[in-house]
């Protein structure tokens, strides 16, 4: 008959059953997901800065369609972090309305400086800022769902990284239009060249 001591013991060694569902965070997760909600926030608090500033009514409503999704993401991403379940609002699909046609090519410019004032900000740099948000979230979020162990989370948060893409991808193409963003192409022939750099690998079968 085991003594008191050895039965402690041995259920200190045991390892954790399963928590309940909203409880199933690892800690490293839990950091993570603080991470991620905490630089939602941040866009949001900075979109409602840049509102204030912006002068192109097109980028007005990019960054007003952008904080409508964000938001109900963020109370998506919120509950799933809380109640471990599948929340009300699934995640949805952002839809951008740009076209897919970018302009190449560099054309003269005036060289770039730091502002001076906020008087200085302009829709140019304004877009810039709110690009590098959704790319970094982008990033961010991409990081996190790898580390993450609870399996609604993880989905939450693996869903919302194409809606950063493409949020992304709205803000450049606006950008490019506007001659903000320029994109430089190789000479005809080096390009060819390297688009010809690889060949199919033959198919495989076991």
């Amino acid at each position: 008959m085991q003594s008191q001591n050895q039965t402690q013991s041995n259920k200190a060694m045991q390892p954790n059953m399963a928590p309940n569902q909203n409880q199933n965070h690892g800690g490293h997760e839990l950091f993570d997901a603080h991470e991620v909600i905490a630089g939602v926030i941040s866009m949001l608090d900075q979109y409602q800065m840049y509102d204030q500033h912006i002068q192109d009514q097109e980028l007005k409503d990019i960054l007003h369609r952008q904080s409508t999704f964000v938001t109900q993401m963020y109370n998506t991403v919120v509950q799933s972090f809380q109640t471990g379940q599948d929340p009300k609002m699934p995640t949805q699909q952002y839809k951008m309305q740009q076209n897919n046609n970018a302009v190449y090519g560099l054309k003269p410019g005036q060289p770039k400086k730091p502002n001076q004032s906020v008087n200085e900000l302009s829709d140019q740099g304004l877009s810039a800022y709110m690009l590098g948000q959704t790319k970094s979230l982008a990033s961010l979020l991409t990081m996190t769902a790898l580390e993450m162990t609870n399996p609604v989370l993880r989905r939450v948060i693996s869903d919302s990284v194409p809606n950063f893409i493409e949020m992304s991808y709205e803000i450049f193409l606006y950008q490019n239009k506007n001659g903000y963003y320029q994109v430089p192409q190789l000479n005809q022939q080096d390009m060819n060249q390297m688009l010809q750099s690889y060949q199919p690998a033959p198919s495989q079968t076991h």
